[in-house]
């Protein structure tokens, strides 16, 4: 907040991570330059490469700031004691969920646009990316031990439902009549049930002939 009271205006930088973020997710890393993004944030190509040596660095940025935001917030509920490891999962996807909407920029950057980082950055966003999976995993695994969950392959039944939350990032639109935390809410549900509770029969399914 200023001293006046009143909010901020955001710093240059921020600008450019902002907007770089905005360019990415609807043009793609590769088919955003760093001219097309200068122009968008009105500044010149030189003043960019000050504050980021390479349009690499700065996706990386973004993806670590995206990071440094949600894995704390998963991390405390996870390990929240007043609550079931379902009402724990459940809460961290209603997070995980909310925070793709609210920063989808940014989040799209993160599940999407990560994949172009050249390997020095990939090796920081792949363990990042490993700790936030494994936060989602560890819960699956104890609802599992304490009989919350059907035995299944954690590691598996984590990606399955990150994978389903991700890709709302592409569909979600402003215009429609849920707030996000509605939605955020239907998702999660849907994934605990997919988890499944002990002595609920599975449908049968056959092997269909190739």
């Amino acid at each position: 907040m200023s001293q006046e009271g009143y909010p901020s205006e955001p710093g240059t930088g921020e600008r450019i991570r902002d907007t770089a973020a905005a360019l990415f997710r609807q043009e793609g890393f590769n088919g955003t330059s760093m001219q097309d993004l200068a122009t968008a944030v009105g500044i010149t190509k030189s003043s960019l490469y000050y504050h980021y040596a390479s349009k690499q660095a700065l996706l990386a940025d973004i993806i670590a700031s995206t990071m440094n935001l949600v894995i704390p917030l998963v991390r405390e509920t996870a390990a929240a004691t007043d609550l079931p490891v379902s009402g724990r999962l459940h809460r961290s996807l209603v997070l995980h969920v909310e925070e793709s909407i609210l920063e989808r920029d940014y989040v799209a950057c993160f599940a999407e646009e990560g994949r172009y980082l050249s390997s020095d950055f990939m090796a920081i966003h792949q363990e990042k990316k490993d700790q936030y999976e494994r936060l989602f995993r560890d819960m699956i695994e104890e609802g599992i031990d304490k009989d919350e969950f059907l035995a299944q392959d954690s590691a598996l039944a984590a990606m399955a439902i990150l994978g389903m939350c991700d890709g709302l990032i592409r569909r979600y639109r402003p215009t429609g009549d849920r707030l996000p935390n509605e939605i955020a809410t239907v998702f999660a549900d849907t994934a605990l049930r997919g988890l499944g509770q002990p002595g609920v029969d599975r449908v049968a399914v056959t092997e269909v002939a190739r």
